[in-house]
């Protein structure tokens, strides 16, 4: 039957919700005249008029206030409350009428005493289909077990969303807050967070939430790593913006992102930075539909230029960022003009045409090529989009009048062990070169150089997260890998902060924290899923870590800076490098022998000569 009511088309189950509520009005119009004339009554004369009037009253009223848009089994309070103004109204009405008519036989007290009545069924009416639809919802689907870590205002909204969804079983909350521990909500326990171990082998428990969205990432890396030891799997809510609205569902619950274990808080934007280049500007963005260029795209877009320029050559990558930055722009009612771009840096008269024709101010080269071992494998590529791309691009800004430059660089540039590493620093120093020699029209050229990002093209979040959904195994390269991260919109923020900065040749470094030990990343993402490491130790546990050896030209540590004493600059988490650097007449020969060895693919001529230009480029070092 259950399945049967919630399979009616909506047209039917309003119909029914109207028929009902006919009849509630004629079952409180006859209890109002039995309790008030102190006898069974069956209507006389012109108590038929009211009989006739409740219904004809009513329906149009709760039309009006949307009673019949609403979906009984996730009536809450807001809809409880909207029943109560919708029959004050009608009550108002009601007596109005029977004041002005004054029917013989008719008391007057019927106009509120009829409505009060009529109050008490229509919401119990509510009421009542609310807890049957939900509970035949909650057997139909399987529990978990849940505990909500956080008894504040983000975890009762959340307590009352699992009364309406059934998928999971609430036990209790936990907290902090001494005042709290050992009082209830809505029923519900609060326990302490020592109680936690107990409670999950006592209960079962096979979920927590940590509903403390406004909570410090610090703060909730502690709460994560008193909790991995438990067999439980670890979600949480959504940021608190996403909470604004009140609508907290059991599909908003998400595993937890990477950047909770790392435990680092970002550092708030400088807007005087971040506006400096941008604001009015025709900013161009390579690389556009690729992680890192799509989100410059969308914080450029924030900063009101007036023309954005996105180039890929990528047909699919630039589409998609093209339709979003064009939704934003609609949102937010943003006059900035969005150029889609198809064509590859590789192309000298490409760039050449679309700089003279739009003209940009400032130019953020994010196109690359940065998978380490297909690189590896194509060298001759990596070295015409990466070294030649980057060149072709800043001589294209130059001959426009760009005033700024800025290269998205990455830390395997530094000492680096494998192809894809000595192009990017080879990039580095042809603007290195480029902002030492004197032009009529002169740019600033800088670099950023960063680590690996959370979320991006190759990332291995993603890969665990996808192994682990297939049952494993997790694979790592090598027990050792050690590598820095950062999300996606703190590395753009910071590039464009970098940016604003430079004043010519500049190599900024960004803070990247503390690195992480990419097995103990792939212990922690098994362990927070409610699984266990399975190992000579553990031999029954659920997902195994398998060590599949390093892959061509992969490092094991991964640094930021070739020499040392970076300077320090108005952002903490800039710093300045102080590298050595290839004059232009020396490099530009080098790049003549660069370019004939990738034209004929001869490997060993190419890296000879990123042996001579990069300092500490040779083979893997383990």
């Amino acid at each position: 039957m259950h399945a049967t009511i919630l399979a009616w088309p909506r047209p039917a189950k309003g119909l029914t919700v109207m028929a009902l509520d006919v009849v509630l009005s004629l079952v409180a119009t006859w209890l109002a005249y039995t309790l008030r004339l102190d006898v069974l009554n069956w209507p006389q004369g012109a108590q038929w008029w009211v009989y006739g009037l409740a219904p004809v009253l009513a329906l149009p009223v709760f039309i009006r206030f949307g009673l019949y848009r609403a979906i009984f089994r996730y009536t809450g309070q807001a809809a409880l409350a909207a029943t109560a103004k919708a029959v004050g109204v009608y009550g108002v009405l009601l007596l109005s009428v029977l004041l002005f008519m004054g029917w013989n036989g008719v008391p007057r007290s019927l106009g509120v005493l009829q409505p009060m009545l009529f109050l008490m069924l229509v919401g119990g009416s509510r009421a009542v289909a609310r807890f049957w639809l939900s509970d035949q919802a909650q057997r139909l689907q399987p529990r978990g077990r849940l505990l909500i870590y956080g008894a504040g205002t983000a975890g009762v909204q959340t307590a009352a969303a699992m009364g309406i969804s059934g998928q999971f079983k609430l036990l209790g909350f936990i907290d902090d807050d001494r005042q709290k521990v050992g009082r209830s909500i809505n029923g519900v326990r609060v326990y302490a967070q020592s109680e936690v171990p107990a409670l999950v082998l006592k209960m079962a428990v096979t979920d927590i939430l940590l509903a403390m969205p406004s909570a410090t990432r610090g703060r909730r890396k502690a709460i994560i790593d008193a909790l991995r030891p438990l067999p439980v799997h670890i979600r949480t809510l959504p940021a608190l913006g996403d909470l604004a609205s009140g609508r907290v569902t059991v599909q908003d619950f998400k595993d937890l992102d990477i950047e909770d274990l790392l435990g680092r808080d970002p550092v708030p934007p400088n807007t005087e930075l971040l506006a400096r280049n941008l604001a009015g500007k025709v900013v161009l963005v390579s690389g556009a539909g690729g992680s890192i260029g799509s989100e410059l795209c969308r914080q450029i877009l924030a900063e009101k230029p007036r023309q954005l320029l996105l180039l890929d050559h990528n047909e699919f990558g630039l589409y998609s960022i093209h339709q979003e930055l064009h939704g934003l722009c609609v949102a937010g009612n943003l006059a900035v003009e969005v150029h889609p771009l198809l064509g590859s840096v590789a192309h000298v008269q490409r760039l050449q045409d679309i700089c003279g024709a739009y003209r940009p101010n400032v130019v953020y080269h994010a196109a690359a090529y940065k998978h380490v071992p297909l690189v590896e494998s194509n060298p001759a590529e990596g070295v015409f989009n990466n070294v030649f791309g980057t060149l072709n691009m800043a001589l294209a800004a130059r001959a426009c009048g760009a005033s700024h430059f800025v290269l998205v660089s990455t830390d395997k540039a530094v000492r680096p062990t494998n192809v894809m590493g000595a192009t990017k620093r080879m990039a580095e120093l042809v603007l290195q070169s480029l902002a030492q020699q004197p032009s009529d029209a002169p740019t600033t050229f800088c670099m950023v150089r960063f680590g690996n990002v959370l979320g991006s093209s190759g990332s291995v979040v993603p890969l665990f997260r996808q192994q682990l959904a297939h049952g494993g195994p997790l694979t790592v390269t090598h027990a050792e890998v050690t590598r820095y991260f950062m999300t996606i919109p703190e590395a753009a923020q910071l590039v464009l902060q970098a940016g604003a900065m430079a004043t010519g040749g500049d190599v900024f470094v960004l803070d990247m924290g503390e690195p992480v030990k990419i097995l103990d990343l792939a212990q922690r993402m098994v362990e927070l899923s409610g699984l266990r490491v399975r190992n000579a130790a553990q031999p029954d546990g659920d997902i195994e870590i398998v060590v599949t050896g390093l892959r061509p030209g992969e490092k094991l540590y991964e640094e930021l800076l070739i020499g040392d004493n970076p300077t320090p600059t108005v952002h903490p988490r800039i710093m300045k490098a102080h590298e050595d650097y290839l004059r232009w007449e020396d490099l530009s020969l080098q790049l003549s022998t660069l370019k004939t060895a990738a034209a004929d693919d001869d490997v060993d001529a190419m890296k000879a000569v990123l042996t001579v230009c990069v300092q500490g480029y040779g083979p893997a070092l383990v």
